[in-house]
């Protein structure tokens, strides 16, 4: 059996080799000719799955090390009896603690008089966590979740909320779900935050609005909207590290893992815990300093992305 497994997915070295040839390659070696002759992948986000990658392999697995899967095209793989699997809640709690450093260095908070309403939009395995912390630190909280029939309708979200937060997965139905209609009707200080998926916010129509906006997600990633990272009202930036933690890491690869050994019969295995990050990102300030970066190095945004120190 042949894997092929991003090289920067950590703690899987050396785990399956008893049981397969394995090969930690770069995300761009992700090639047809390179899978051709595997039998299972593990990839991120940077590797589209797709009929122009897998056509005539032999490829049966795929698992993603990561909760959003958009980038796989899931009705091929159905059609072709190719399983795949994703992450969910993998890296929820590192996404908290990002949308908790931004709710504690905004200002937006100290533009109204009463308690803040924040609005939660996707009440998942992130958004609840979001809605809790938030509540924890004293925001009224607004859900809204139609899938999942939570919550407030959008229009009493962008009407009612002073910071907005979205943690929906991409899909057909949640593709700029915030867009110009649901911006006009926001009040002109609401904070508009996305650590989901690029995509889910249109950027153009948030430049063309008067709001203020944290962005870790952003569409046509890596080659990211200038205008829009250095925009005075962009309130804070960065490379889609918002999920990226120890702990976030640790659960995915476990979770691909876990897959890997059910669909092909293996014993259970644990993952080798030896990483060790250095001096990660959890002092305050970290995410302003994130947005220095980026701002000074806007072309850099996946050289960043893949030095960044896991908090």
């Amino acid at each position: 059996m042949k894997v092929l497994i991003d090289k920067y997915i950590p703690f899987l070295d050396g785990v399956l080799d008893p049981f397969a040839q394995v090969e930690h390659i770069a995300p761009e070696d992700f090639t047809p000719a390179r899978v051709h002759d595997a039998d299972a992948l593990v990839v991120r986000t940077r590797t589209p799955i797709n009929q122009q990658l897998l056509g005539g392999s032999r490829v049966r697995f795929v698992a993603t090390a990561t909760i959003g899967y958009d980038h796989i095209d899931t009705a091929y793989c159905q059609q072709q009896q190719i399983f795949w699997t994703s992450c969910p809640g993998c890296n929820a709690q590192a996404v908290c603690d990002y949308v908790e450093e931004v709710l504690t260095d905004s200002p937006i908070h100290r533009l109204t008089d009463s308690p803040c309403t924040l609005g939660v939009v996707g009440v998942g395995h992130v958004g609840t966590k979001v809605a809790a912390m938030a509540e924890r630190h004293g925001y009224r909280v607004l859900l809204n979740d139609p899938p999942r029939h939570i919550g407030v309708p959008l229009s009493e979200i962008a009407a009612q909320c002073d910071i907005i937060t979205f943690h929906t997965p991409l899909d057909q139905t949640t593709r700029h779900l915030c867009n110009a209609d649901f911006l006009a009707q926001c009040q002109p200080h609401a904070l508009i935050i996305n650590a989901a998926r690029g995509g889910i916010v249109d950027e153009q129509a948030l430049l063309n609005s008067q709001q203020p906006y944290v962005i870790d997600c952003w569409e046509n990633e890596p080659l990211i909207n200038p205008s829009l990272l250095l925009n005075e009202r962009c309130v804070f930036a960065s490379y889609h590290i918002a999920g990226y933690s120890q702990e976030g890491k640790m659960n995915a690869s476990q979770m691909c893992l876990d897959a890997f050994c059910h669909f092909w019969d293996l014993p259970a295995l644990k993952i080798q815990k030896n990483f060790v990050p250095l001096q990660g990102d959890s002092d305050r300030g970290w995410l302003q300093r994130i947005t220095d970066n980026l701002k000074n190095r806007p072309n850099d945004f996946e050289q960043l992305r893949k030095q960044y120190i896991l908090r």
